[in-house]
C-alpha cells in the first residue's frame, strides 16, 4: 500500500471525527473512505505511485476455468469485508445491496440466490449448514447454506466489519465499538458479551477472531492479543504484541487489524506499525517478533513458512521458527495487495488493479499473472484442490488453474 506517512495525519484526523460522532456518521463514512481511496489508489497528489507492471518471461500457464459477474460486490469506494467462502461444493458471496449467491465451484453455475433488504458489510462465515453475514447497520443475518432461506436475524450494538465465525452451536461476532459477542446459532440470541474500549485513533476495520481449542483469540487496536474462553467469554490471557510509542497519536498506532492465523499451537499476528509476532496459543507467550514486517493486509502459512503482504505491498516469506526473513518480493510495491494464499509451489496475491499474481515459494520471483477484473481485488483468494478462486470488488467471481509450460 502507498506509504501512509505522507497522508496519515489527514486520514486519521477525519477518522477521529467519525469515531467521536458515532453511528450518526455512518453515511459520511462512505465519503471519507472514497476520499482516502484516491490517495491509496494513486491519486494526483500521490508522490509514490504504485509500481508499474513490467513484462517478464512467464513460467506458468494460467487457465481461466470460469468467470461470472455475480453481484454488485462492494463498490470501489466502499471499505467493507465481503469475502468469498467455499463450502459443500459451493462458492458463496454477498454484496452491499443485499444479494447472496451460491455457485457451483466446478462450473460457476448458479445454485441459488437470495435477495434481501440488508446492506451487508462483512462475511459470509459458514459452519454446519449455516451462512452468516453482518451489516453496516448492526444486523446479523443467518441463512441456510443449501437453499438460501433466511433462518434468523438479530441486532448488535454497532457495525460489523469482521467476518462472523461459527463453531459448534455458537456464532462469534465482533463489532466496531469494541464488543465481541457469542450468539446462539439456532436463533441468534446472545449468550455472552466481552467488551474492550476502542482507542480514540485506530484503523477502520477489525481482524476476524480465530478459534483455537476452547479459546477465541483476537487482536485489538491497543496492540494487545486477547484470548477468551469460548464457553463464557471470560479472559484467558492477554499479551502485548507491541507497546505504543512516539510523540503523536499517529506514531503510537499499533492496531492489530490483521486476521491472526494459527498452526501447531502457535498464533501469528501482524500489526500496523508493530511488526509480525508469534505467540503460544496456550498462554500468549511471545516466541519472536520481526519488527521489519508490518501489515494490515494479512498473511498465510504452509508447513514451514509464513507469508505476509506488508504495508508497502512487499510479499515476505518468514521462517515460522524464528521469524527470519528468507525472501522479499518488492516488484509489486504499493499495488495494495491482498493477503497471500499458498498452494503447491505457489504464492498468490491480488492487487488494486484487478490482477492476480503467482509467485514462487522458493524465492518469491514472479511466475505469471492474469487480469481478473477492472476493479480491485481485496478479498484473500481461496484455494480448493489446486484451483484458485477470487472475488473482486465489482462482484466478479472467477476460478483459475496454473500449470508449468
Amino acid at each position: 500500500m502507498i506509504k501512509l506517512n505522507q497522508y496519515i495525519p489527514l486520514f486519521f484526523s477525519i477518522l477521529v471525527i467519525l469515531l467521536l460522532t458515532g453511528c450518526a456518521a455512518l453515511e459520511s463514512t462512505n465519503e471519507f473512505v472514497s476520499g482516502v481511496s484516491s490517495y491509496f489508489m494513486g491519486g494526483e497528489d500521490n508522490q509514490e505511485p504504485p509500481a508499474e507492471l513490467v513484462e517478464y518471461t512467464q513460467e506458468i500457464e494460467i487457465e481461466e476455468l470460469w468467470s461470472e459477474n455475480v453481484t454488485e460486490g462492494e463498490g470501489d469506494e466502499q471499505f467493507l469485508n465481503l469475502v468469498l467462502v467455499i463450502s459443500r461444493g459451493k462458492a458463496l458471496v454477498a454484496d452491499l445491496e443485499g444479494l447472496i449467491q451460491a455457485r457451483d465451484i466446478k462450473t460457476g453455475d448458479l445454485v441459488w440466490e437470495t435477495e434481501t433488504e440488508y446492506s451487508f458489510s462483512s462475511g459470509p462465515g459458514v459452519g454446519d449448514g449455516l451462512l452468516v453475514l453482518a451489516t453496516s447497520n448492526a444486523k446479523i443475518v443467518a441463512v441456510d447454506i443449501e437453499t438460501g432461506e433466511q433462518k434468523w436475524d438479530t441486532t448488535v450494538s454497532s457495525e460489523v466489519l469482521a467476518k462472523p465465525v461459527l463453531t459448534g452451536n455458537i456464532v462469534i461476532v465482533r463489532t466496531t465499538d469494541g464488543k465481541l459477542l457469542a450468539l446462539n446459532k439456532k436463533d441468534g440470541t446472545q449468550l455472552w458479551v466481552f467488551e474492550k474500549s476502542v482507542p480514540a485513533l485506530s484503523i477502520r476495520g477489525t481482524g476476524t477472531p480465530i478459534i483455537v481449542d476452547k479459546n477465541i483469540i483476537a487482536g485489538y487496536a491497543n496492540g494487545k492479543l486477547q484470548a477468551l474462553r469460548l464457553s463464557d467469554g471470560k479472559s484467558g490471557w492477554e499479551t502485548s504484541i507491541d507497546i505504543p510509542s512516539g510523540r503523536s497519536e499517529v506514531e503510537r498506532l499499533v492496531d492489530l487489524d490483521v486476521d491472526p492465523v494459527e498452526t501447531d499451537g502457535i498464533v501469528f499476528i501482524s500489526s500496523y506499525q508493530g511488526g509480525t509476532t508469534a505467540v503460544l496459543a496456550a498462554d500468549g507467550e511471545v516466541l519472536w517478533r520481526n519488527e521489519d514486517v508490518s501489515s494490515f493486509a494479512g498473511m498465510s502459512y504452509d508447513w514451514k513458512y509464513l507469508y505476509v503482504s506488508d504495508a508497502s505491498s512487499h510479499v515476505w516469506q518468514l521462517d515460522q521458527r524464528n521469524g527470519a526473513s528468507l525472501w522479499k518480493q518488492d516488484k509489486l510495491f504499493n499495488r495494495v495487495l491482498t493477503a497471500p494464499v499458498t498452494y503447491e509451489d505457489y504464492v498468490v496475491v491480488g492487487d488494486f488493479d484487478g490482477y492476480l499474481h503467482w509467485l514462487a515459494v522458493s524465492d518469491g520471483r514472479q511466475l505469471g499473472r492474469v487480469k481478473v477484473a477492472d476493479s480491485a481485488i481485496e478479498a484473500k483468494p481461496v484455494v480448493i484442490d489446486n484451483v484458485v478462486y477470487v472475488y473482486s470488488k465489482d462482484g466478479t467471481l472467477s476460478a483459475f488453474k496454473a500449470k508449468l509450460f
